[in-house]
């Protein structure tokens, strides 16, 4: 396998040493094969938000299996779990479900052409949407700029069409809309970056993106793979009360399995084949063992007093990383909403990537590897966010941070 993983964000290249190889996991804990025990804020990346191998949700998984593991046709599952969503997500009226984030945002992203009939995208430099050839695009220092391709194998002229600015820059949009008049298919981004560490919208940018789209007939789409059910039961756009046209989902509403969703307003979905002429297509999709995975975990989140329980306990742990590290004489910055928090290394505000990218990455290696030598399983990367579950206990944050102690006072 190239590097040792099957995905690079597996690999712990940017924080040395080598990746841990798990045997199993339960609640707020994994065991890696030697036996060694670790509090897990990795979360699977986001889908275990009511903690690794929920009960409720491995007895339904039993039962689903007796059925048979993959139909490639029609399954009832679908219907529920797509009632669920629609009711959940705002902008959601119709909904196709696929195997990834990544699948979900490349159809997405068809699915923007082909209802305006515009070729151009605008993206945020440090918001990631999967690895399609068209999202793998940098901007240049800070002034946004015709994508280049930032992987070899990506040709220019795929990627000369995205369009990209700074997150939290509302300016550099409208200029990016006056250069190139009715060409712009929509604004893509994560309401809430988890992809460049933890960054939140500032106040009035996710407004002011709305407004923006309405006024140029361009559309707006929420990457919700990662804040979708996490940071509220409706995502980001409940949490912050703004409606997008699309939006992609993914992580939790396959509750640990392999799953993706698009959906939105019905007249934009009615391109959808079979309904209308923009074609995608998945064997696996809607696969019943993801559909059953996805309505239990939703409906565990359902229950009154999870979110509350959510944001209580990252609140706990975000801030007391905060303060803990501030005490042993360290410049840090970051915060929490709901199930998903942030630090970087850095005295600096964080409001995009180029802020993000100040921070000490040698300093949090050394915090990496010092936190999980005493059972703390952080992200191997700076530039990603963490995540708590309902599994998480006062004692499991109390541990967290004896241990961040030590750690930051040793580094």
């Amino acid at each position: 396998m190239p590097g040792g993983v099957s995905s690079p964000v597996r690999a712990f290249k940017s924080v040395g040493g080598q990746p841990i190889v798990f045997d199993h996991v339960k609640g707020a804990y994994i065991w890696d094969v030697d036996g060694n025990q670790y509090i897990d804020y990795v979360g699977t990346w986001g889908p275990a938000i009511c903690g690794h191998a929920h009960p409720v949700v491995i007895q339904a998984l039993h039962e689903a299996l007796e059925k048979g593991t993959s139909f490639g046709a029609p399954c009832a599952l679908e219907n529920v779990l797509a009632e669920m969503v629609i009711d959940a997500v705002p902008s959601i009226d119709v909904v196709r479900f696929v195997n990834s984030g990544t699948e979900a945002c490349m159809s997405v992203l068809r699915l923007m052409r082909a209802f305006t009939g515009r070729d151009k995208i605008i993206k945020f430099e440090g918001c990631y949407h999967g690895h399609a050839d068209m999202f793998l695009v940098k901007a240049g220092s800070g002034v946004a700029t015709l994508g280049l391709p930032d992987s070899p194998g990506v040709p220019k002229s795929t990627t000369s069409n995205t369009l990209t600015a700074p997150y939290n820059d509302l300016e550099t949009v409208k200029k990016l809309f006056a250069e190139n008049p009715e060409q712009i298919s929509g604004v893509i981004l994560e309401p809430v970056v988890g992809n460049s560490g933890f960054v939140t919208p500032d106040a009035g940018f996710l407004e002011g993106l709305r407004e923006i789209t309405k006024e140029h007939g361009a559309l707006l789409v929420f990457d919700e793979v990662m804040t979708g059910f996490r940071i509220a039961y409706g995502g980001a756009q409940e949490r912050f009360g703004v409606t997008p046209d699309l939006t992609t989902l993914g992580k939790v509403i396959g509750g640990g399995l392999p799953v993706g969703a698009y959906g939105g307003r019905a007249d934009i979905m009615s391109m959808v084949a079979p309904a209308g002429p923009m074609y995608q297509a998945g064997t696996l999709s809607g696969n019943p063992l993801a559909m059953t995975a996805g309505i239990k975990t939703l409906e565990l989140l359902r229950k009154p007093g999870t979110y509350e329980q959510l944001d209580r306990i990252t609140k706990k742990l975000s801030q007391g990383l905060l303060a803990v590290a501030r005490e042993a004489g360290h410049e840090v910055t970051g915060g929490s909403i709901s199930a998903m928090f942030g630090l970087f290394f850095t005295g600096q505000e964080v409001h995009n990537y180029d802020d993000a990218k100040t921070a000490d990455l040698k300093k949090f290696g050394r915090f990496h590897r010092g936190m999980l030598e005493r059972g703390i399983y952080l992200a191997p990367s700076q530039f990603e966010a963490g995540f708590t579950s309902l599994a998480h206990t006062d004692e499991d944050v109390e541990q967290t941070l004896a241990a961040a102690k030590e750690v930051l006072a040793e580094i």
